[in-house]
């Protein structure tokens, strides 16, 4: 079927699933949507963040996506039950990866990093629960990492220094695995790999994302043909030079929307 798959985030983070959505689905057309301007989601109420995820799914759905990947994982947490219920199209979600730290600790101790507005989610404490039995999870909120994305500065004194004390109490307590709590961090990893420990597995769940995407494309006949020669449209209602940095040139077209 081709049309687009549409994508949502609070900012430029869901672009990290967008890679492995666009690398596992090479012929699929997409549009994503990037609420910069409110982001970040992760500090605001529950009834804010339903509110932003129900006007980004509208829009999309106005655009005539097929499936909507909620590439947000505060609004996942927040707002997707919702979403399913209300929406006649299939919903995917994020949410941290602990089950795949809890198979791959030998500490027994995993260190997650994520906003307040996932920490705090039930779905968060529920998944802990369901897979972490035993497991020690050390959990981290990343205040600030996103506002420091958003604005380009991966690399800069302040990012490293707000990394450097998240981190430091999570690796005394003897971590060997880091879930990334929020599609932002994936664009982190250089830089969290200069300052962990080499047997420090650092997890996120783009993969898991674009995999299971696939499967429900599939599952409900909704696959492109591999003929289509494939768009994938971006806006946002913030400046247009950090979407266009991190997409590059498999970008069709990068604009501002006043959304």
């Amino acid at each position: 079927m081709a049309k687009p798959i549409g994508i949502f985030d609070s900012g430029v983070g869901g672009t990290s699933i967008w890679k492995e959505v666009v690398r596992m689905l090479p012929f699929e057309d997409t549009i994503y949507l990037a609420d910069s301007a409110n982001a970040p989601y992760g500090e605001k109420p529950k009834e804010e963040i339903l509110g932003l995820s129900v006007k980004n799914t509208e829009y999309l759905l106005e655009q005539g996506c097929k499936i909507i990947l909620v590439a947000c994982n505060t609004a996942t947490t927040n707002a997707i039950d919702h979403l399913r219920s209300h929406y006649n199209v299939p919903f995917i979600g994020i949410e941290p990866a602990i089950k795949p730290a809890a198979l791959q600790t030998r500490t027994k101790k995993v260190g997650v990093l994520a906003t307040k507005g996932t920490l705090s989610s039930n779905l968060f404490h529920n998944t802990s629960k369901l897979y972490a039995e035993g497991i020690t999870v050390l959990e981290q909120e990343g205040k600030g990492l996103v506002e420091l994305i958003e604005a380009g500065r991966i690399n800069s004194p302040e990012m490293f220094e707000l990394l450097r004390g998240f981190l430091r109490p999570m690796l005394d307590q003897n971590i060997d695995c880091l879930v990334l709590g929020c599609t932002h961090y994936p664009y982190l990893i250089p830089v969290l790999r200069e300052m962990l420990p080499a047997h420090v597995h650092i997890i996120d769940s783009g993969e898991a994302v674009a995999r299971q995407t696939k499967a429900v494309l599939e599952r409900n006949d909704l696959l492109a043909e591999k003929s289509n020669r494939p768009k994938h449209i971006f806006y946002t209602n913030a400046e247009v030079q950090v979407l266009k940095e991190l997409v590059g040139t498999q970008a069709t077209r990068v604009a501002h929307l006043d959304f």
